[in-house]
């Protein structure tokens, strides 16, 4: 092998000869008919490209990626993110989206009131809007809109909506990222094949594929705070915090004895108790409150809503 490629490395250098070079540039008296489409390297690069061929599939590109990364020729989060584009490309909307069970839905019969609630308990900052049944999306109601009905309450709320934009589960990722860029939405609804509602996607979504997971304003806020009081008189709580300090603020006990060493956070605990991690909307009841999680990523319960369990919880 040593003996190869110091041949062919003597071969490059009588090719890179000025002299060399130029007979290889003279025009053939006799030249053959030119292929369909011209190829346009040159004849050292095919030579170099022959020693050294370059990667024929994704799974190759990604380990040219990772050599580039042990020799210090890109950085580990460049790297990261260029193989996140690199699934992306293959990847749909179907893959990512937030499931229909799982969306937020406005009913556009809603009172003002129970709107206001819906946009505090969630965070989110769009809302798909809905008539009659929960398949019949007829707009997207962004929460800032809301502040509008503050000031004018004679306004019609379907006055303030935005108009939906529908995809097919098959879109490609790509595709949609090139057309939230294009039209300035950040959020579309997925439909299947026989036309019904299949969840929705949003511009964070398809982001979060190439750098990562997101945090939002509320993570930020967590590094200082896990507990946090809302207007309806319920707390949003972080599913990292220490079990410890949710028995303290709420004067309860969650855990026994074999399980204090167990488990350090409240996610992780309720997840134990359900069996599974909780998907959004689910609740469970533990030392008389009621855990709903509001928003999980990652495999893990990142908010749930805590409240004193009522009777018709304990009925349900």
């Amino acid at each position: 092998m040593a003996m190869l490629a110091g041949w062919l490395s003597a071969i490059l250098g009588i090719l890179q000869q000025p002299h060399v070079l130029h007979r290889l540039s003279v025009s053939d008296p006799h030249p053959a008919r030119l292929p369909e489409k011209e190829d346009k390297r040159t004849f050292l690069q095919k030579v170099a490209e022959f020693i050294h061929p370059g990667p024929d599939s994704t799974s190759e590109l990604i380990e040219t990626l990772v050599a580039a990364e042990d020799n210090n020729v890109i950085g580990s989060e460049s790297r990261f993110m260029l193989e996140g584009v690199l699934r992306m490309a293959d990847m749909s909307a179907g893959e990512v989206m937030v499931s229909a069970t799982q969306m937020d839905l406005i009913n556009i019969e809603s009172p003002y009131e129970d709107l206001l609630h819906l946009v505090i308990d969630t965070a989110h900052s769009r809302f798909p809007v809905y008539e009659g049944e929960r398949d019949n999306i007829i707009g997207i109601l962004l929460a800032k809109d809301l502040l509008k009905l503050q000031r004018a309450p004679e306004l019609n709320i379907r006055a303030l909506l935005r108009p939906a934009v529908f995809i097919p589960e098959s879109k490609g990722l790509n595709d949609l990222l090139r057309d939230f860029r294009g039209n300035r939405n950040h959020l579309a609804i997925v439909i299947d094949e026989f036309g019904r509602l299949a969840g929705l996607i949003t511009i964070e979504d398809v982001l979060e594929e190439i750098v990562g997971e997101i945090e939002d304003e509320f993570d930020e806020v967590a590094d200082e705070g896990d507990i946090f009081g809302l207007a309806d008189r319920t707390y949003r709580v972080s599913g990292t915090t220490p079990i410890e300090r949710v028995e303290a603020a709420f004067g309860v006990k969650l855990t026994s004895k074999e399980d204090e060493d167990e488990f350090e956070t409240i996610g992780g605990l309720i997840s134990h108790e359900k069996g599974h991690v909780p998907k959004r909307g689910e609740h469970h009841v533990l030392a008389g409150l009621k855990f709903v999680a509001l928003h999980t990523k990652g495999g893990a319960v990142k908010w749930f809503k805590v409240s004193p369990v009522t009777e018709a919880d304990l009925e349900g």
